[in-house]
């Protein structure tokens, strides 16, 4: 017989472990996801640790939906978790109607969700590069997702196959590595972009003016600040020597260097 206070003790630890709880009446009776306890014993707010950690390891939960479209799940809990943090670290605490935030806080907040559609599109583009096209006279090794992917779904993969192999897509596939073929000057940032490279830049050079002409060098420079691209090269002298004419008050237009 276990004393009634060890009994609410067990319950209590037991709660603990499930981290999350459904409290939505429009997901399925399956789905695990609950709000943590851990909000009654006055816990300080979450920044999501574990969202920052599994970034930095390059993991990807996969968020799971039910039949109407809803998300359910931990993965699911924990990206609106994310963007509830956002919010509350983002978004001032004033009396004022969400119409009324400034802008650039709103698009920051956008700026971070609309990165799952670059990270769709990316996807897509890293199955049909890796997955698909490389064995297209193959037929027995795209008759089932990669194994790196097992989540993928035997019916839309062979959907998402049949897509990339007709002719609209061919020929729109065509186009672009033409219009790839024309760009001269490639940068060689990853996907931190222009953004995180300004960023950077800021950090290691304080004080100084990062103007788009120095951003469009250091894009195409290699670890050791080299342009291996004699192309690229011979552009970020002219660049230089513009720059130099500037510095000397003569008036030149350098958009047009930069193209």
């Amino acid at each position: 017989m276990v004393a009634p206070q060890e009994k609410s003790s067990k319950k209590m630890k037991s709660s603990k472990k499930m981290k999350f709880a459904s409290s939505s009446a429009e997901t399925e009776p399956t789905s695990q996801t609950t709000i943590s306890d851990d909000s009654k014993s006055g816990r300080g707010m979450s920044t999501m640790p574990r969202v920052v950690k599994r970034k930095l390891q390059k993991l990807r939960p996969i968020v799971e939906y039910n039949k109407r479209g809803k998300g359910i799940g931990q993965a699911h809990s924990e990206m609106q978790s994310y963007i509830g943090v956002l919010a509350r670290s983002r978004v001032p605490l004033v009396d004022m109607k969400w119409s009324q935030i400034p802008k650039d806080i709103k698009e920051q907040i956008w700026e971070a969700v609309d990165m799952a559609l670059v990270k769709w599109k990316d996807f897509k583009s890293t199955l049909t590069r890796h997955y698909i096209l490389p064995y297209t006279n193959d037929r027995e090794k795209l008759s089932q997702p990669p194994e790196t992917y097992k989540f993928i779904e035997k019916a839309q993969w062979d959907a998402f196959v049949a897509s990339r192999l007709s002719k609209d897509f061919e020929s729109v596939h065509s186009q672009h590595a033409q219009i790839r073929e024309k760009l001269e000057y490639n940068h060689r940032l990853s996907r931190k972009g222009y953004a995180g490279l300004e960023d950077q830049l800021e950090e290691t050079m304080p004080g100084v003016e990062i103007d788009r002409s120095t951003l469009w060098k250091r894009a195409r420079q290699d670890k050791h600040s080299n342009i291996p691209d004699p192309k690229v090269a011979e552009k970020a002298k002219l660049i230089d020597e513009l720059q130099k004419q500037v510095s000397e008050g003569k008036s030149v237009y350098m958009a047009t260097m930069m193209c």
